[in-house]
């Protein structure tokens, strides 16, 4: 029998070591070839031609999932120890040609929970993809949902309890660390070039960041998955909302005199008009999820006005508008309905849902309600 030697017997040692943890890697439930996306090439020079990008929206929603996915193992990695060699997250992001560029951190903890991505123009060289293909964004903020892990899910569920309270991010510290990231792309690279997405409360997030710099008169594409709809201060304005719609209905059914009538223009109301442009976010939603399903809710005042004056019912200019996009699995179980692998599902069927949602109303009024000194009089 040969002699080994200690160093040769230590190196062997090590290989065995990686070919264990290349093996493990490789069968762990949340590696790219195990629970990505069915079907889906890199992009070629078909591309080039005919866009998935831009013609096929199954595509874009499905890269777009992916890269939150790579944001959830960015931090699991971080927890776990894994090197460069054995992590998870790159093959989330590597296929379709985009490279990370920057990872949000919550100083706190060090806890990861959003990414910027960049098309990777060497990447695209290397399979002979000469320019970008169009409808591709030249980056992309992603931002990772709740973790119940030890390490971030303090910091998690601190926003999570934040937004159930105030129905509102901006006193989160990672709020602002979104919000610059977000402007910074947006002026490296122009609102029309950039992507903002996010899943459960860094949809939240996304839907709210977006929002702000919309009211700055930048539109950047939002990819919302699973955002959050339930919260207590919704609750209460519901409620205040039923009892001032049954006052109403109360007022109208008692006699009115003819001199208490007043006009808009005699008590100071004015009709204002508001620019076309309107930032319209993509929200997908599940209504076995209970976290989102409100987001499904009709608009109740405005059903109301139409029913009651079909005639005269028109679009209002300061409508907020959003594409809801709902999936149409049927009764489902919670964990199956929030979770963000079905939305790259080869069997997902989506359906457009109501366009007048009550809380895409509530959400984004203040986008189409301008200050008193902006306000353009209709000219009667």
């Amino acid at each position: 029998m040969a002699n080994i030697s200690a160093e040769e017997m230590k190196n062997e040692v090590g290989t065995n070591r990686e070919i264990v943890k290349e093996s493990v890697v490789e069968s762990h439930p949340y590696a790219f070839h195990v629970s990505g996306p069915r079907n889906i090439s890199s992009p070629n020079w078909k591309d080039l031609i005919n866009s998935s990008w831009r013609k096929d929206a199954n595509y874009k929603r499905t890269v777009m999932a992916c890269f939150i996915q790579a944001v959830y193992l960015l931090e699991l990695d971080r927890q776990e120890n894994r090197t460069e060699q054995n992590a998870l997250a790159p093959k989330w992001w590597i296929p379709f040609k985009y490279k990370l560029v920057e990872t949000l951190k919550d100083e706190r903890d060090g806890s990861i929970f959003g990414a910027i991505f960049e098309w990777d123009r060497s990447a695209a060289y290397a399979d002979f993809v000469l320019i970008r293909p169009s409808g591709a964004p030249r980056a992309v903020l992603a931002l990772r949902g709740t973790l119940l892990k030890s390490p971030t899910m303090r910091r998690d569920i601190e926003d999570d309890l934040r937004f159930l309270a105030w129905e509102s991010l901006k006193g989160s510290m990672r709020f602002s660390g979104v919000l610059k990231a977000l402007k910074a792309i947006t002026d490296k690279y122009g609102s029309n070039n950039v992507c903002i997405a996010g899943h459960s409360l860094g949809a939240g997030f996304a839907l709210q960041v977006g929002k702000a710099l919309a009211k700055e008169g930048l539109y950047v594409e939002a990819h919302l998955f699973n955002p959050p709809s339930v919260s207590l201060a919704s609750s209460f304005r519901n409620i205040g909302e039923k009892a001032g719609f049954a006052w109403k209905r109360l007022k109208a059914m008692l006699p009115s005199k003819s001199d208490s009538q007043i006009s808009c223009e005699e008590s100071g109301a004015t009709t204002f008009r508001v620019g076309p442009k309107q930032w319209v976010p993509h929200l997908y939603i599940n209504n076995s999820d209970y976290i989102c399903c409100s987001y499904t809710d009709a608009d109740g005042a405005q059903n109301d006005q139409a029913a009651n004056n079909k005639e005269n019912a028109k679009p209002t200019n300061c409508q907020a508008a959003a594409k809801l996009f709902l999936s149409s699995k049927g009764k489902q179980k919670f964990l199956e309905a929030h979770g963000l692998e079905q939305w790259w599902s080869d069997n997902l069927e989506l359906q457009m849902a109501v366009s007048n949602s009550k809380l895409i109303s509530q959400q984004l009024k203040s986008l189409y309600t301008l200050p008193a000194s902006q306000v353009t009089p209709v000219k009667r």
